[in-house]
This record gives structure tokens, sequence and C-alpha cells, in this order.
């Protein structure tokens, strides 16, 4: 096939002779690496390049030194390391990782070869606290550039010229942040400006050790219409882009998986979801779905995913009222979600997941009491779909996770939500579900939230707390920063506060983010994004940004 697929085979292992060798490092276990799809985009994208010697890297806190799994090589031997960084409990085993090859931390202390960059989900977010310790980052889509970045590190390298040459080679390039170097704010590298995703991302890894074993994972959309306040993926992955029916089939004839897993923000949004999952089921080819909308979920799609087998539906609450779904933008219709529940158990699924935050600002004892109204109408739905037999969703599962206001949301504004807070919403939550019989509860534990949420808003000032982090743990080194700790966590912004992450342009306009900001304190809804796309709206900056040229 014309793009690398290696399925369950290994790589091919190429010659460093006249190579640079790259360290491709996922700074999480394996099983987790082999399940990210950005991550697998990289790799296929480096390694179609003859200059290049790429070899994969994952973390493995049972190994002293962290060693390819290709070839068994020290890290500490290559050239140009780079991570993928996908969320912001990886800073630092990722430090750790370049503490345990000897690789000196901070990148002032490496004068010459290796260059450490970095890039992924949290390089678009906010990967300042890392910063220190990076020769720079790719921030954007790895499709639309980094091949060049690295091509042109190859070149400087297999040129005999020194690091310094080689990051005022890729410093100019667009999407590219080497501090001191590059003009900033660096711009975002996006792929296309249309609402096509001409070239979805899919594994190029299947293994029995993934997460999501032993299948082929597939990218149906990028980015997300709806505009959730709380979610960032709204923002840094505008414009909101679907596959092709006919670019997916072709993935999935030329790689023949045995399962195959879709991915995206919103499934039920793709037009082509239904005839495309019975078009993998003429073949026998299972599937699994990511996420779905009640009001997307028609009798005739649950009827045909029941019918092929599958026995669970996992539906987003996210709060707790119809206040706090109205002010975070949720488009969430109560009726309709009611209405699923009671189909849902009508065609005797066996369970139903349902996943809320709690910690929303203002959110308190109102709320959780018209939650409670609604648990009792959701069990109504289900006790009604189950009829006189009394046949169908036999478990209903609430996980509820903490709110961690996100860069590049109207909710970077807002003020962490208290410990005491939370653990007070996670016992009424528990209790609420506990009167149901048939209903279970998982809450997130706050006070991992809130070293989540230091870690999201911190810049380069908490970077000495993680390296202590990357010696004894990320808790006891909170504990010994916990000053540090409370001036991030407690820290009130107002609208002219400047961030962190102030230093990139991801497209979205602040004046936007900030409007939205207001709008949610006052319970006001934005409509979704145009099916037309960014230049027929102009609401958020998108179309501005979109429209410049690709570069600088």
């Amino acid at each position: 096939m014309s793009e690398l697929y290696c399925g369950r085979s290994s790589p091919p292992l190429r010659d460093w002779g006249g190579r640079l060798p790259v360290a491709l490092v996922f700074p999480e276990a394996a099983e987790h690496g082999l399940s990210t799809l950005g991550w697998q985009v990289v790799y296929r994208l480096l390694a179609a390049n003859e200059r290049l010697a790429v070899e994969r890297f994952f973390w493995d806190s049972t190994s002293p030194r962290p060693r390819s799994v290709d070839s068994g090589r020290d890290l500490g031997l290559f050239p140009l390391v780079l991570f993928s960084l996908n969320f912001e409990g990886d800073f630092p085993n990722a430090l750790k990782l370049l503490m345990d090859a000897d690789i000196p931390v901070r990148a002032a202390q490496r004068p010459s070869w290796p260059v450490v960059l970095a890039g992924g989900p949290v390089a678009f977010l906010n990967p300042f606290p890392m910063l220190p310790a990076l020769d720079g980052l790719f921030v954007g889509e790895a499709e639309a550039g980094l091949d060049d970045v690295v091509e042109r590190i190859a070149r400087t390298w297999i040129e005999g010229g020194g690091k310094d040459s080689a990051l005022g080679a890729i410093a100019p390039l667009p999407g590219v942040l080497v501090p001191g170097k590059s003009p900033e704010p660096v711009r975002r590298a996006v792929v296309g400006s249309s609402n096509v995703l001409g070239r979805p991302a899919f594994s190029c890894f299947i293994s029995s050790e993934a997460q999501f074993r032993d299948m082929l994972l597939l990218e149906v959309n990028r980015g997300c219409p709806y505009g959730c306040r709380f979610c960032a993926a709204g923002s840094i992955y505008k414009p909101p882009r679907h596959a092709e029916m006919a670019v997916l089939q072709d993935i999935v004839e030329r790689c023949e998986p045995h399962k195959v897993g879709l991915v995206g923000t919103a499934l039920t949004d793709w037009p082509d979801l239904l005839p495309f999952l019975r078009w993998l089921a003429e073949r026998k080819v299972k599937f699994s779905l990511s996420s779905l909308r009640a009001d997307g979920l028609t009798d005739e799609l649950l009827g045909f995913l029941r019918h092929t087998g599958t026995r669970s539906v996992t539906l987003a609450l996210e709060g707790a009222s119809r206040r706090l779904r109205r002010a975070m933008n949720k488009h969430f219709s109560e009726e309709a979600f009611l209405e699923a529940v009671a189909r849902i158990s009508r065609l005797q699924f066996g369970t139903l997941k349902l996943y809320m935050i709690t910690g929303w600002p203002d959110e308190g004892e109102e709320d959780w009491a018209e939650f409670e109204e609604f648990m009792s109408c959701i069990d109504a739905a289900r006790k009604a779909g189950q009829g006189a037999r009394k046949k169908g969703v036999e478990l209903v599962s609430l996980s509820v996770s903490c709110l961690v206001p996100k860069a590049w949301t109207p909710l970077q504004w807002a003020d962490t939500p208290d410990e005491d807070r939370l653990k007070a919403a996670m016992k009424r939550f528990k209790a609420i579900v506990g009167r149901h019989k048939g209903m279970r509860f998982a809450g997130e534990n706050p006070a991992q939230a809130r070293v989540q949420m230091f870690l999201a808003r911190g810049g380069e000032e908490i970077f000495p707390c993680l390296e202590r982090a990357a010696e004894i743990g990320l808790p006891a080194a909170m504990r010994e920063y916990d000053a540090l700790v409370l001036d991030v966590l407690s820290r009130h912004v107002d609208r002219d506060a400047v961030f962190p992450w102030d230093r990139l342009e991801i497209g979205v306009s602040r004046k936007f983010l900030y409007s939205e900001w207001v709008k949610y304190r006052r319970g006001m809804v934005t409509p979704p994004c145009p099916q037309d796309g960014c230049q027929a709206c102009g609401l958020c900056g998108m179309d501005d940004f979109l429209s410049l040229p690709h570069g600088r």
C-alpha cells in the first residue's frame, strides 16, 4: 500500500549509515502508544523518509535505561529525540526518560546534539511547563509540516552540521517554536481549510498489547462543531472536518483488519456512519464506536448496533442541571436524551454508560437536587423501555470526572474548583446513584484532578517542580513545592490576564473566547459551527486564520 502499514509485524529496521537516527518517544506505556492515532501518524510520516532511521520508545518503569523496542539501542545514542505529548501528566515521564539516558534535562545544558523536540495535542494546548527541557516545539497537526521540519534536521546532521545550525534551519518553518529564534506567536499548523478531512488518520500498528486490542483505529472526523465551552478539542482542532466514506473504505480494504475502531468527537454527526457500518458488517469486520450523541441515535442506528452484537451504549450528560448544560453550551435536549434511554432499553442493550463533569463555576445544591430528579427520570425511561418483560438495560453506570479548566477554552478565565467542593459533589452524586437499583457510580479522585489543574495552568515557572517530580514522583514533588502549587491554583485571572499559551496562535480569537466566557456566566447559547465551513461563519476568527498564507 502507498502508506506504511505494519499491522502486527515489526517495522523494518534501517541501517544508521547516511541517515539521521530518530527516537520517537511516547512517554507512556506501550499499550497506550499503540492505541494513540497521533503518535502512529507521526511514525508513518517519518518512516516514509529514506534519510531517517526511526525507532520507537515507550515508558517502561521496569527498565533502568530507556531502550528502543525495535533495536534495543539506548535513547542517549539518538541525535534527534521527538516526544509525543498527549497529556500534561506526560511531563515528568519525559524528563525521567532524559535523565535515565544521561541526557541533560535542560536545553540550556545541551549545546550540542541531541535536538529534543515535542509535538502532540499538549503542544498546542499549553506545553510551556516543559519548555525549558525542549529545543523546540511543533505546534499543530503533524501532517501539516512535521516531515519538513525533520528533513531539515536530517540534512544538517548528514552534512556534519551542528545543533545550532539545525535549530536555525527549522525556526522559520510553519508551526515551529524554537525559543529565541522563532517569531512569536507561533501559528498552529493545520491540514486543509475545508470541512473535508482529506487524510484521515489510521493505525500503523495493531497489537494484542494495545489498550484497544487487535483493532485498526480509523479517524472519522476531526474537530467538533458544537462549541462546548469546557472542551479544548472544539478550539484546537478547528475547522471541524469529516472523512469521506470512500477513503475510509479504501483504507479498510488495504489493511484487511478483523476489527475497526471508529475515532471522532461526535460520530453520529457523520452522515455516512450507518452506511459505513453496514459496509463493514457485510465484510464481517467487527467495529467499535468512540462517542455518540443522544440526539443522533435513531431507531435505525440503534437497531443495527444491537443486531450486530453491541451490548453497551455510552452517552455524555456533562452537567448536573439544565442551567449548567446551557451555560456550557452543551446543546443538550433532556427530552431527546430520555427518549434515547428508553429506546436503548427497549432494544435490550445490557449497559448504559453515562459520563458527567463536576466542579463548574457556581455549581451547587440546586443543581444537585435537579440531577437527583433527572436520575429518577432516567431510571423511569429505562424501566419503560424494559416493558412488562422487564428486559432491557440492566446496569446504568455513571462516571463523574472533575472539571479541569483548559487553555484555549472560555473556562480558561474560571477559577480552579476547590478540592473540598469537589469531594462534596462526589459524595452527593454517589448517594443519588445509590438510591436506584441497577445503578453504579465511579468518581474521579479530586486530589488527582487538582494535579491536572496545576499542570494545565502553569507555565515555565513550574519546571523545577517537574524536574523534582521526575526523581520522586509528582505528588511528593508538589508537596515540596506547595507554595508554588497554591499560587498557580489560586490565581484569579481577569479579562486581560496574560496566559503562558498566548505565545501560540491556534486560530480561535481571544476576543471570541472571552465573549463565550461572558455567555457562560449569563447562561447564553451559541449555535454550532455551520456545515458550510468557517468562511460561512466568521464568528470565532478561524475564517481569517485559514485565509492567511500557510506559514508565518
